[in-house]
């Protein structure tokens, strides 16, 4: 734990590191609030190109086994926020769309990249891609293996590739759910 707080600009109390040390790569800025917990089989990139991309993670969140966050200029993960195991939050790409600069090994352009923001208590099941220029609403869940490519709102159960709607998460709806339970 102490190797891996060197590397954050600031570190709130009780963070739990589980299975390892998280890999961080690149300049980045890494921010974590308060009781966090992350899996040591995660990376953490920032763009190399970019001007301080920046990582900010508030307080109660988890981080699941193989998750990558890849940050093209800001991501902000939000309170109560949960990742499952083996998600990709890619705020850059890393190769230019240009199959020549590719070839040459050029890196990807400003305009490729963009903000992720995830609001409080936004829950990412298992294998979700969130894409650059995304916002999660509060409370809105993922289904695994989706592919987030536009905005979702706040309080809807959201699964494919692209990502769509499913269901508004309405307080009966939920309710339905713990009763089924």
């Amino acid at each position: 734990t102490p190797a891996f707080k060197g590397r954050l600009s600031q570190c709130g109390k009780n963070l739990y590191l589980y299975g390892g040390i998280p890999f961080v790569s690149g300049p980045i800025s890494i921010s974590i609030g308060d009781n966090t917990r992350i899996s040591g089989h995660t990376t953490f990139s920032g763009r190399p190109l970019s001007e301080n991309p920046t990582l900010l993670i508030g307080n109660n969140v988890d981080v699941g086994w193989q998750t990558t966050i890849a940050v093209g200029t800001t991501i902000i993960l939000g309170n109560n926020v949960r990742i499952a195991g083996r998600a990709f939050l890619s705020g850059y790409p890393g190769h230019p769309i240009e199959a020549s600069a590719r070839a040459k090994g050029l890196p990807c352009l400003d305009e490729q990249c963009g903000d992720i923001i995830l609001e409080d208590d936004v829950w990412l099941a298992t294998g979700v891609f969130i894409m650059k220029g995304v916002t999660i609403g509060k409370r809105t869940i993922v289904a695994a293996n989706s592919v987030v490519t536009h905005d979702l709102p706040s309080d809807v159960l959201a699964a494919g590739n692209p990502a769509k709607i499913i269901r508004r998460l309405t307080p009966e709806c939920i309710q339905e759910v713990r009763d089924a339970s």
